[in-house]
């Protein structure tokens, strides 16, 4: 809230410096802004009383979209990518696929390795783990296993972190 739109009866007010002047009407609060030719905001509401801090608002919203702005830069969004197998895999197609998730690990991805069971395979689910821990094993150097092999449903799932 800036100058009108505060409608307590008492603020503590700061100045410009940062050094408190104490608790006043907002009426008062609000000319020795206007004496200074600047801004009162409101910035802590929930305080009792409100604080209040006599500022140019223009420059205040412009260093807060900077700062979120710094802040959404520093960011790292990472993404999960999935690498799906079969319990009757052959070994070139183990190869291709473990190339794929070496490539998504070494660019600070996660990796979701998932074994798709079908019809009478589900009875020989062990198949699928032995797969999967053979996978984890192959990418050992670039990766860490960060959820070992489980059953969700007809897939027992994996997921591989990249190593710091």
């Amino acid at each position: 809230m800036v100058n009108e739109q505060i409608r307590d009866r008492e603020v503590r007010l700061i100045d410009e410096n940062g050094e408190q002047l104490g608790i006043m009407s907002s009426r008062d609060a609000q000319k020795i802004a206007k004496e200074k030719n600047l801004d009162l905001v409101k910035v802590s509401p929930q305080a009792r009383p409100p604080v209040c801090k006599i500022i140019n608002y223009g420059k205040f919203k412009f260093e807060q979209s900077k700062k979120q702005k710094e802040a959404r830069k520093n960011q790292k969004i990472v993404s999960i990518k999935e690498v799906r197998l079969s319990p009757n895999i052959e070994e070139h197609d183990i190869n291709t696929k473990m190339k794929n998730a070496n490539k998504f690990l070494s660019k600070g991805d996660r990796v979701k390795v998932s074994v798709r069971f079908r019809g009478r395979e589900l009875a020989h689910t062990e198949v699928g783990r032995k797969i999967l821990l053979n996978f984890a094993e192959g990418l050992k150097e670039v990766g860490d296993v960060e959820k070992p092999p489980k059953m969700e449903g007809r897939f027992m799932v994996m997921f591989l972190a990249p190593k710091n």
